[in-house]
């Protein structure tokens, strides 16, 4: 038990020792509730991404990645970030120090200058590879994008669309 009476020369004297008991059943029940409720932890930014057929590349995961949603907020990884503290955070994270790359991960409907931008940011910031993460599953159809524009491509100029 937790106390016991001493039979040594003095019979009132008591040796203490911790009852380690309680402690191991209540840690077990915290790795329990963890364990349930880890796997329903699983956050992350709604992306609609671009899709496109391209090779796979290896997992990301480990890497620096920078979420730009609908909306054009900014996440590193899972942190939301400012625009103005974009910068900055490129700098100091460890992940981009090490490898000098960075995986943008951004919403098909947002503007080409969003992802600019933030692609220009990261050049200052000393990111050496910028690379953009698509989604494979269903690559458009290059005819259907044509019939989109509404334009043939002896209409196109280099320029874009000057309408």
């Amino acid at each position: 038990m937790a106390m016991q009476v001493g039979s040594g020369s003095r019979g009132d004297e008591l040796n203490s020792e911790i009852n380690v008991t309680p402690f191991v059943d209540v840690m077990l029940v915290l790795l329990v509730i963890f364990m349930i409720t880890a796997p329903m932890l699983n956050t992350g930014v709604d992306l609609t991404l671009p899709q496109i057929e391209a090779e796979n590349i290896s997992d990301p995961e480990g890497k620096a990645v920078l979420s730009i949603g609908r909306h054009k907020r900014l996440y590193l990884g899972e942190d939301q970030v400012r625009w103005s503290e974009l910068g900055e955070k490129l700098q100091t994270n460890r992940l981009i120090r090490a490898d000098k790359e960075l995986y943008i991960n951004a919403d098909q409907d947002l503007p080409y200058g969003v992802v600019v931008t933030a692609m220009g940011i990261a050049k200052k910031s000393g990111v050496d590879r910028v690379l953009l993460l698509t989604d494979p599953s269903q690559p458009p159809d290059p005819a259907e994008l044509d019939r989109l524009v509404g334009e043939t491509p002896a209409d196109s100029s280099p320029g874009g669309d000057t309408r």
